[in-house]
């Protein structure tokens, strides 16, 4: 079964805490803090294989959850680490959260982070000072990132053939590659794209069979909206298109209508126009039809007549593919090398936006800002020594002084992320 969108709740593992601990030997009297810190939580890694072709696992793995990290002990002994949660998707996968990419991993063996591991809190040792000599403080472990991410697959293939349903693309597929397509003599019958593997020469292309287009796919109408998404990436669009027509300049233009609908930039790519089933026409008749065509089609774009069940034409086109796929391919690393010596501006410190803010709703008041707010996060609220450090913090950082200034007195409720402390005047 072909599945090329799903949803799945990405967790990353949580942090582990620190621990709070005093050396206890005989003949050491007073032993000095010796709490370790909390081990990091595993992290979400998704990583592209050859070896998938579709997101099916993911309808029936809805939760995606790398393991906690160990909490600190005794002795300065850190947490173990979580183990990372290593998760295999088909190369092509984009990974969205909130709508917005986060990971395109389209090469075998690439990896990327998709959910970060929270943070082990640091154990009691870490706190000893020439001023504090026993804290009897530890800091928690930071949650890991957790989200809803789309999976979005979109095939890679060389060759992307198009054209309307019926027009013989599932018959091209199966005589010039491995793949072996439902093929009868009605519309549809492909329901899902298609993959196969064309040898020419001493070179190979991989052919992705797209389900018929028809008029209005782009707008939702029969199944080509589905599926657009996977000649997105082909280098070269085949358009095929069935010879015995009565209205071939039509079925082109259709075809084409559709597909800048969809994407501009998919118009725009480089693609040969095939007649097929041309095993029982006259060659005055392929002639007609190959003008007609030439009124229509894109200056430039080459028209060729194939026959895929009497092997007419075919090693001619593939190669004329293959020469046209290594050209797109160059043109798209000149292209990718160009913008890599793009300088990169970076915002001086002036420009940066102020690291914290502090706004009062009724009777709270609300302090925002990462820095303050992952301090927040690793402080323990039933050690008192843990929040007088972080009321120390806040004092460093200058919110306690903006909170003298917004008006907040002694006991008044402050709130960072979802913790709450009372302020007091220092």
């Amino acid at each position: 079964m072909f599945i090329d969108t799903a949803t799945v709740k990405v967790r990353a593992g949580k942090g582990g805490d620190g621990a709070v601990s005093f050396r206890h030997e005989i003949y050491i009297d007073k032993g000095g803090p010796d709490g370790g810190d909390g081990g990091k939580g595993g992290n979400v890694i998704f990583e592209a294989t050859e070896n998938l072709n579709t997101l099916l696992d993911f309808r029936y793995k809805p939760e995606l959850k790398a393991s906690d990290g160990m909490n600190g002990g005794k002795n300065r002994r850190a947490g173990k680490y979580g183990d990372d949660l290593v998760v295999k998707v088909p190369m092509g996968t984009l990974i969205k959260r909130d709508g917005k990419i986060i990971a395109d991993l389209t090469k075998h063996g690439q990896r990327q982070i998709i959910a970060d591991g929270g943070d082990g809190g640091f154990g009691n040792a870490h706190f000893k000072s020439s001023v504090r000599q026993t804290p009897r403080m530890a800091e928690k472990g930071e949650l890991g990132e957790s989200f809803e991410a789309d999976l979005e697959l979109k095939l890679l293939a060389d060759v992307g053939l198009v054209g309307l349903p019926n027009a013989g693309k599932s018959t091209f597929l199966s005589v010039v590659t491995n793949a072996r397509p439902e093929i009868a003599d009605y519309e549809f019958t492909t329901l899902t794209p298609n993959l196969g593997v064309a040898d020419i020469d001493e070179s190979t292309l991989l052919i992705a069979d797209i389900p018929g287009l028809i008029e209005g796919a782009a707008d939702g109408k029969g199944l080509g909206d589905q599926f657009l998404r996977h000649v997105e990436r082909t280098a070269v669009l085949l358009h095929l298109i069935d010879a015995y027509s009565n209205d071939i300049a039509g079925d082109y233009k259709t075809i084409r209508s559709e597909l800048g609908k969809y994407s501009d930039i998919l118009v725009s790519r480089p693609e040969i126009v095939a007649l097929t089933k041309t095993e029982g026409l006259d060659d005055d008749m392929i002639t007609m039809q190959t003008d007609e065509l030439q009124k229509v089609i894109t200056k430039g774009t080459q028209v060729m007549t194939i026959s895929s069940t009497a092997g007419y034409g075919l090693n001619e086109l593939l190669r004329q593919l293959n020469q046209q796929v290594k050209t797109a391919r160059d043109s798209l690393v000149e292209e990718s090398t160009s913008l890599n010596n793009v300088p990169v501006l970076t915002l001086s410190n002036e420009q940066n936006t102020k690291a914290w803010s502090v706004t009062k709703e009724g009777d709270q008041y609300i302090v925002t800002g990462e820095k303050i707010e992952k301090f927040a996060r690793r402080t323990n609220f039933d050690q008192f020594e843990g929040v007088n450090r972080l009321r120390d913090i806040m004092k460093k950082m200058g919110i306690s002084h903006e909170l003298v200034r917004q008006g907040a007195q002694g006991n008044s409720l402050v709130r960072i992320g979802s913790s709450e402390l009372t302020f007091l005047e220092q």
